[in-house]
């Protein structure tokens, strides 16, 4: 039998996928990743003496607004009525690294995966802006997908 891949339209152009028929679920999507810093910037973060201001709260809300532009930015991403995002943060000084953690959910016929994602992306990226004239060798890595659960598929959960 032959996979159907609705993403491609009868002559193989991209296409948004036809939500029309799915049920609405409530779906979550968890995705985390980290920045690596040096000691400097670490302690920068932590007694909040960056000069651009509060990193973490800064970068907070602009991850929570990656969130709701998603659909902006993915093309065949479909715009999305969010019913919470939230960014949170767990730091390793031992490491030297600040992980960021997006939890996004919504009641719908589509899952949250890619806001989860680029909410972690833009947190992330807004941190080594906002630090970036201290240190410019600082790394983001290990973004992914964590959880979802809900829609057809079920729970997902990534053990990494």
């Amino acid at each position: 039998m032959e996979k159907k891949f609705s993403h491609f339209d009868s002559k193989g152009n991209a296409v948004m996928v036809d939500v029309s028929e799915k049920n609405i679920t409530e779906r979550i999507a968890i995705a985390k990743g980290k920045i690596y810093v040096n000691s400097e910037v670490m302690e920068a973060v932590l007694n909040q003496t960056v000069k651009k201001g509060d990193v973490l709260g800064v970068a907070r809300v602009a991850g929570i607004m990656g969130v709701k532009r998603t659909s902006d930015l993915i093309p065949m991403c479909h715009p999305l009525m969010i019913s919470k995002c939230a960014v949170d943060f767990e730091i390793n000084k031992e490491k030297n690294y600040i992980e960021a953690i997006c939890t996004v959910k919504v009641e719908g016929k589509t899952g949250v995966e890619m806001e989860a994602l680029t909410g972690v992306n833009v947190t992330l990226l807004t941190i080594y802006d906002m630090c970036k004239a201290i240190d410019k060798t600082m790394e983001i890595s290990e973004v992914h997908l964590a959880k979802k659960t809900g829609g057809k598929s079920g729970e997902f959960i990534n053990e990494k």
